[in-house]
C-alpha cells in the first residue's frame, strides 16, 4: 500500500499508526502534494490525527528508553530530503520490533546512519542559522531577516532568537519556502506567517523605501568596519568558504 498524508510531521506519524492499525504492508509514504498516480497502485489519503501522531511518540520514547528520539526523527523529518519518509517507517518499524534498545545507536545499519547524518546536517544549517541571520530595520518598526538555507529549519530555531531578541518585533522569511517566523514583542510569542505573491515579493526586496530611514547608514558603518579589520596578507578564501559557504553571503551585510 502507498499512504498520501498532509504534509506535516504529525500527518507523517498519523499515517505509521495508520499501517499499524490496518496492519498493512506499506511501501511508501508520500505527501499529497508530491504524490505521482502510479499505473498499477493506488494512494490512500490518512488524516493528521494529533492523538495518534501522539501515540506513536509516546511508543518510540517507551520502546527505546531515549526520550530525545522523536526530536531526532523531526528533525531528519524537516530536511525535506528525497525518500525521508521511508526512512523515517523503516526507522520505526525497527524501534517498535524492539524493547529497551534503543537502534539509533545501530551503526551497523546503513538507513539508520543515513539518519544520523542527517540529523548531524540539520544540527549544521541550524547553527549557521544562529551566526548568519541578519536583520534590518523597516519603516514601521519591524526587523526582518531574509534566509535560503539547504533545509527547512525555521521551526528549530525560534527559541534560539526569542531568548536573545525578546523586546524587539522580528521576522526571519524564508524565501525559498515562502513563509516566515514571526515575533510579537507585545505578547511573547513567535508564530508561523505566510505572505500573499505581492506582500512576499517587495518583502524579497527590502528596497531603501522598505526600510527605516536610518538603516542604510548602519548598514555602511558595519562594512566600514569589517574593511577596516580586514588583514588581505591573511586571507584564506578555502577555509572562509568552508565556515561561511557562498550561498550565504546575498544575506550577509558585511558580504553586500
Amino acid at each position: 500500500m502507498i499512504f498520501t498524508y498532509d504534509g506535516t510531521f504529525s500527518g507523517l506519524l498519523s499515517a505509521i499508526f495508520e499501517a499499524y492499525r490496518l496492519k498493512a504492508e506499506v511501501t511508501d509514504i508520500v505527501a499529497e502534494d508530491r504524490y505521482q498516480q502510479q499505473l498499477f497502485a493506488a494512494a490512500t489519503y490518512v488524516d493528521t490525527q494529533p492523538e495518534h501522531a501522539a501515540r506513536v511518540m509516546a511508543g518510540l520514547k517507551k520502546r527505546s528508553g531515549n526520550d530525545r528520539i522523536v526530536e531526532l526523527l523531526r528533525h531528519v523529518y524537516l530536511t525535506e530530503q528525497p525518500e525521508v519518509e521511508r526512512l523515517i517507517l523503516y526507522f520505526v518499524q525497527r524501534q517498535m520490533a524492539v524493547h529497551g534498545l534503543d537502534i539509533s545507536k545501530d551503526a551497523g545499519d546503513e538507513r539508520i546512519r543515513r539518519i544520523l547524518r542527517l540529523k548531524q546536517q540539520m544540527g549544521r544549517e541550524v547553527h549557521r542559522m544562529h551566526a548568519f541571520v541578519r536583520f534590518q530595520q523597516t519603516a514601521d518598526g519591524m526587523y526582518v531577516s531574509l534566509v535560503n538555507p539547504d533545509f527547512n529549519c525555521l521551526p528549530l530555531i525560534g527559541d534560539h532568537f526569542a531568548a536573545r531578541y525578546p523586546a524587539m518585533e522580528w521576522l526571519i522569511y524564508d524565501t525559498g519556502r515562502h513563509y516566515g517566523l514571526y515575533w510579537n514583542s507585545s505578547t511573547k510569542r513567535a508564530e508561523f506567517i505566510t505572505l500573499d505573491a505581492q506582500q512576499d515579493c517587495r518583502l524579497r526586496s527590502l528596497s531603501a523605501d522598505v526600510l527605516e530611514a536610518g538603516e542604510t547608514d548602519y548598514q555602511e558603518l558595519w562594512q566600514t568596519y569589517f574593511r577596516a579589520v580586514d588583514i588581505p596578507e591573511r586571507k584564506n578564501l578555502k577555509l572562509h568558504l568552508q565556515h561561511v559557504p557562498k550561498r550565504y553571503w546575498k544575506y550577509l551585510t558585511e558580504k553586500i
